[in-house]
């Protein structure tokens, strides 16, 4: 059975310790590789090679870079059906949605950096004719990229791609749940050309090998996606070290359904954002609110929709819901399933473990649920279940909708569905959440801000933003 290895200095190596984490196919429940269980001391080795290569790499040319950075990018979509299918594999996501979505947008990832890295600018501040003030900017130095199971490549790169073109050499722990593709794309960094010890990927348990890749005091900056909890845990261990921090963190976002959005695209778009990757996307809206007026029809239409979603193997093209990703996080939602139940909700439809038979038998599925009769602030509305669930309920004015909107501790995305643009306007700058979907969701470019408010993070990734985060500025002052 495969064993995986962290890649240190250029070299695909075994961890210190000799042991190994199993990893599970969540399609069948059944272990079909292993990881390392890497610990600090593989952490050390990573970081004084990431260190001993930052001079050659922060002083090369930025278009050299820039050409391994897309050489990089152009090896992965030569590799694309191998990369989607061990996606699949490794995360329960339908085949088809990694070969049209993830890996895709790892690519897409790679190669913007790789070109906007060319195209950064400093600011010049002329004083009068005494002075004149300009901006360097800088690489920090050594960057720790910590990335999530949901989107595991999709994510992976969007960390390491600025990092890397800003001229930071990496420590990156991908999850250990979904490791396999980060693994991946460190064989093939040697053919696109990266010098050693430029990227360093260290697999294992985010206590020990995360941990170790925060605390180092060499690392001078930690880009983290995850859950707010290990993301409050992250901010206490590095804050007091004065590291820079991006921490992209959870989500219980709205989406708001107004009686004169456009019903049709409405619903079926509601469908996607709701359940889309199983539901186990930090964007998905789990709390669907719809004005009153459309409430009855919108609730029949949706529910309609959504039973008619597969649910079964990931590797067939007609699963539309594949594996929740590991039997500990099914059994979460499970719980919260019940918990809504408790609260006095109603389950319109699914609520269930799903048996697909034959090799899944043993796998972790849940038809996707719908549930009505919760209260806003309750629990099931309050808390992040990142799964295939969502509550609806219906609303008056749009006070009131504001109210619930911003009820949580999370303020990451909304989705609004209206064909007022005055109210579009208004409801956008009102509602606390970092991303506002008008008509429309996960309609992303690149070239924007991409984070949350309040417990869903700090900083902003995407863009030039994320290029920033990774260098230090410098001013300069030259009196004539």
């Amino acid at each position: 059975m495969q064993k995986i290895q962290n890649l240190i200095n250029g070299e695909l190596v075994a961890p210190q310790s000799g042991e190994y984490l199993e990893n599970f196919n969540p399609a069948t429940g059944e272990v079909y590789s292993f990881i390392p269980d890497s610990d600090e001391r593989d952490v050390a080795n990573a970081v004084k090679a990431a260190k001993d290569a930052f001079p050659l790499w922060s002083n090369m040319q930025k278009e050299k870079r820039s050409a391994i950075l897309i050489r990089l990018s152009e090896l992965i979509q030569k590799n694309l059906d191998k990369f989607a299918l061990a996606e699949s594999i490794d995360n329960g996501k339908p085949v088809w949605l990694a070969k049209s979505v993830d890996i895709p947008r790892a690519v897409s990832n790679l190669h913007f950096y790789a070109t906007a890295s060319l195209h950064t600018h400093t600011e010049t501040h002329a004083m009068e004719a005494t002075a004149l003030n300009y901006t360097l900017n800088t690489p920090v130095g050594v960057a720790g990229c910590i990335s999530p199971w949901n989107l595991p490549l999709y994510l992976f790169t969007w960390k390491i791609a600025p990092a890397l073109a800003a001229g930071c050499t990496v420590v990156a722990k991908p999850s250990e749940i979904t490791p396999m593709t980060a693994y991946l794309l460190s064989e093939l960094c040697e053919e696109a050309g990266v010098p050693k010890g430029v990227l360093n990927i260290v697999h294992g348990l985010g206590t020990k090998t995360g941990m170790a890749i925060v605390s180092h005091p060499d690392v001078a900056a930690i880009s983290f996606t995850g859950g707010t909890k290990t993301g409050e845990v992250i901010a206490r261990t590095a804050a007091p070290m004065f590291k820079k921090l991006s921490l992209e963190l959870g989500g219980k976002n709205p989406n708001i359904i107004f009686g004169d959005a456009d019903f049709e695209k409405a619903v079926h778009t509601s469908v996607r954002s709701s359940f889309s990757n199983q539901g186990e996307i930090c964007l998905c809206g789990s709390r669907i609110f719809i004005e009153r007026s459309i409430y009855e029809k919108f609730k029949t239409a949706f529910v309609d929709e959504v039973k008619k979603l597969k649910v079964g193997d990931p590797l067939n093209d007609d699963s539309w819901i594949g594996a929740i990703v590991s039997k500990q996080h099914k059994e979460k939602i499970l719980s919260y399933i019940k918990l809504a139940r408790e609260e006095g909700g109603t389950i319109l439809c699914g609520g269930e473990e799903i048996n697909p038979g034959g090799k899944n038998a043993k796998g972790y599925f849940i038809s996707p649920t719908v549930i009505e009769g919760l209260s806003f602030d309750c629990r099931t509305n309050q808390e992040e279940i990142f799964g295939p669930v969502v509550s609806i309920m219906p609303f008056d004015t749009e006070e009131e909708v504001l109210s619930y909107a911003n009820s949580t501790q999370y303020g990451l995305a909304a989705t609004l569905w209206t064909q007022n643009l005055s109210r579009a306007h208004r409801m956008s700058a009102k509602i606390q959440c970092g991303i506002i979907w008008v008509n429309c969701w996960l309609l992303r470019d690149l070239r924007t801000p991409f984070g949350g408010m309040k417990g869903s993070g700090v900083g902003r990734e995407g863009g030039f933003e994320a290029l920033k985060f990774f260098m230090e500025e410098k001013n300069v002052c030259i009196k004539f």
